[in-house]
């Protein structure tokens, strides 16, 4: 092994040798994350990765979570903690490419005129480098240890991330200086914040949207979103499996050797193997400045990520400090964006697709064109009323654009033939869903159509999920990639396909490819049928949650299930026909046919549309036959349809919040308070009655304090119920 580390081989004791072993792998990281030049063999990396693993496991009292092995992921976190940055973490203001302009780069000129009037002088020095369409994010490092990550969020305060950023393999947990990027000796800063973006290389994407496309999953939009989303996983394991990356792009809290200049913090991030955004360019004057964005503007599709513009900044830190900062952004800064790269091509058809929730999507297809660096032949055109604004028609000749780099969007038709008509979503499926040929809906007050089929073929994988999770009937071991096995293998086209599964089947079921097959397991398969069995048993308003229908929520599915005995009674409510006919006539009078059922606003003329058009639909119709064969009919657990009538429970009328780490998951003591009369809500206010308060209880504490609320333990809220 051809590496300096190697002199480091005291490992005479088990502490000594996880020292070691850290220090090797985190090593070997940078060399094939950062600078893809390994320099040892898979095979040899992963026998390190063992003993060490095994090693941690034998000295439980060596646990640290920035040991390369906790990279992988953990148990899903319940919600995300705040963090306050110690340095205010600000944008960058935008200066745009004008479009039909005699001087496209008018404001950037502006900009620079500015820096130059405020130093006094006319030749700046400014660094340019590629502007990261990423997630910003914030490490900080305490002594040389990753303390934690935070999303930027309102400037002030951030969303705790460490756990997902520590998947990140091309980044330190741990600093260590190294010799070969420095022309001086670093000593690691006692505190170090490092800002930049999270995000996932173009290359990387692909790869993994092909991956999903094979074994059948949904693929991303793109990068950006990908990114965002995987950011704000709760389960960090599911996000050790996305290709994140990081580039560092500037400084927060600092304490450490002086930095003169921007040369000086980049020097630091290369001594201390952080990867940061490259390449970076030195403009000392306008001119250069100028002839600086146009290298990237023509460089720009040989970045490995996602970029639309060029971020400037002032190289000298001190003259930094001299020009300050607004309220939101720094002074010395700017973000240049390039105008969207668009070309003609020809829309030859428009095919529609039906999405995972059941939304109707038309889709241009295009004669293919270059633009952005890529053929384009397809974009999306949203809904039907995005192709009415546009006037959009078969043939016709249009103009497109990569919007932000990434999507295909038509702009607008060239030259539009009058007589041509506007392309209709409706018409071209003939009103029916393409997936499953049910009919297709819109709502009043939204523009997309939609198709309303519990078991609908192309929403079965997110019906199924939906159907299993934990809020819902909670069936253990059917995640999204069972679900979506069973799916494509044909096994289940709906929920309760689910019911006549065997064990058989479920045991042998393949969660891998042909070429590298996964078998599911007699133990999982076991597990899945005994939820499955006592699914059977849950009550009303878990399975009204669980079946998906449109604007049915937990709150709205409890309420639902008061003013109802059973399912089967959902098709012919009378109190939901009066909430619609109620709306109808005028809202603002009270109905004394409603007035006795106490309606809470969970449940509107939104919602009893929504479940009875469903209940009463072909597809309703069928689901409510299927239960009856199944020999399922879920009935209340809160059956209580005009209060005054029911008993007094000892919670009644009382709201509650739920905050703090409690001897059980906070769903047990919802469902708890729920059934004893009490309401729980999301966050504290003036008519929050009572805090249920665990330990590390944070904000919602600190709110419910200065308010008065009164605050109860566990012991507490058992002495209330009794």
């Amino acid at each position: 092994m051809n590496s300096e580390l190697d002199l480091f081989s005291d490992s005479s004791t088990p502490e000594k040798r996880v020292a070691e072993l850290r220090q090797l792998i985190d090593h070997h990281n940078r060399l094939y994350y950062t600078q893809a030049e390994p320099e040892i063999s898979d095979a040899d990396y992963d026998k390190l990765y063992r003993e060490l693993e095994d090693l941690e496991k034998a000295h439980p009292e060596l646990a640290d979570l920035n040991s390369p092995t906790q990279r992988v992921g953990s148990t899903p976190n319940s919600a995300f903690t705040q963090v306050s940055h110690p340095v205010p973490m600000l944008s960058i203001d935008d200066v745009f490419e004008l479009k039909d302009s005699p001087e496209p780069k008018a404001e950037l000129i502006s900009f620079y005129e500015r820096l130059q009037k405020n130093l006094g002088r006319k030749d700046i020095a400014v660094t340019l480098e590629p502007k990261i369409d990423g997630v910003a994010v914030s490490l900080y490092y305490e002594n040389g240890a990753l303390k934690y990550a935070a999303t930027r969020g309102d400037g002030t305060m951030g969303d705790d991330i460490t756990q997902n950023v520590r998947t990140i393999h091309s980044l330190p947990l741990s600093l260590r200086p190294t010799i070969a990027h420095s022309s001086r000796k670093y000593i690691v800063p006692s505190i170090l914040e490092v800002r930049g973006e999270i995000f996932m290389p173009n290359s990387a994407f692909a790869a993994m949207n092909e991956e999903r496309d094979e074994q059948g999953l949904p693929t991303f939009a793109n990068p950006r979103n990908a990114t965002a989303g995987t950011v704000k996983q709760l389960d960090s394991r599911i996000v050790a499996t996305r290709p994140l990356a990081f580039l560092a792009h500037g400084l927060g809290a600092y304490d450490g050797e002086e930095l003169g200049s921007e040369h000086d913090f980049h020097e630091l991030l290369d001594t201390l193997s952080i990867p940061r955004n490259q390449p970076i360019r030195i403009a000392k004057n306008l001119e250069e400045l100028l002839l600086g964005i146009d290298f990237f503007r023509n460089h720009r599709h040989e970045i490995d990520h996602a970029t639309d513009g060029v971020v400037i900044k002032v190289l000298d830190r001190k003259e930094r400090e001299t020009l300050g900062f607004t309220s939101r952004a720094p002074r010395w800064a700017a973000a240049f964006k390039f105008l969207p790269e668009q070309q003609e091509t020809t829309l030859k058809s428009i095919s529609v697709q039906v999405g995972r929730t059941g939304v109707l999507t038309p889709v241009a297809e295009l004669e293919p064109v270059l633009i952005s660096g890529s053929t384009v032949s397809r974009a999306t055109l949203h809904n039907q009323d995005e192709i009415e604004k546009k006037g959009i028609y078969l043939g016709a000749r249009v103009l497109i654009e990569k919007a932000g780099e990434i999507i295909p969007a038509i702009v607008k038709v060239i030259d539009p033939d009058p007589s041509a008509k506007p392309f209709s979503l409706y018409d071209s499926v003939d009103g029916k869903c393409p997936s499953c040929q049910a009919p297709i809906t819109r709502e009043e007050g939204f523009v997309a159509w939609r198709c309303t089929n519990f078991e609908c073929p192309a929403q079965a994988t997110t019906a199924i999920t939906h159907f299993a999770s934990r809020k819902a009937l909670d069936i253990d071991s059917m995640g999204e990639t069972v679900a979506e096995a069973l799916v494509r293998h044909g096994y289940a086209t709906s929920p309760l396909d689910l019911f006549s599964l065997t064990e058989n089947l479920l045991a042998n079921l393949n969660l891998g490819t042909e070429e590298s097959p996964r078998r599911f397991g007699e133990k999982n398969a076991a597990k899945v049928l005994a939820s499955l069995s006592s699914a059977r048993g849950k009550p009303l308003h878990k399975w009204l949650y669980a079946m998906g229908i449109r604007h049915l929520g937990e709150s709205a599915a409890k309420e639902l299930s008061r003013l109802h005995r059973q399912l089967s009674d959902l098709s012919t409510s009378p109190v939901l026909a009066e909430l619609i006919s109620d709306t109808r006539a005028d809202a603002k009078k009270k109905n004394p046919e409603l007035e006795p059922f106490a309606i809470t606003g969970d449940v509107g003329p939104a919602v009893a549309e929504s479940v009875l058009s469903f209940f009463r639909s072909p597809a309703g119709e069928h689901t409510l036959r299927k239960l009856a064969d199944l020999g399922i009919d879920p009935v209340s657990d809160n059956y209580a349809p005009k209060p005054a009538e029911a008993p007094k429970l000892p919670l009644s009328g009382k709201t509650f919040v739920i905050t703090g780490t409690l001897s059980q998951d906070r769903s047990y003591f919802k469902d708890l308070i729920e059934k004893n009369g009490g309401k729980v809500s999301g966050s504290v206010s003036k008519k929050t009655n009572y805090l249920l308060a665990g330990e590390s209880a944070g904000s919602k504490f600190d709110k419910a304090t200065q308010l008065g609320v009164v605050i109860l333990s566990e012991d507490a809220l058992a002495d209330l119920l009794a």
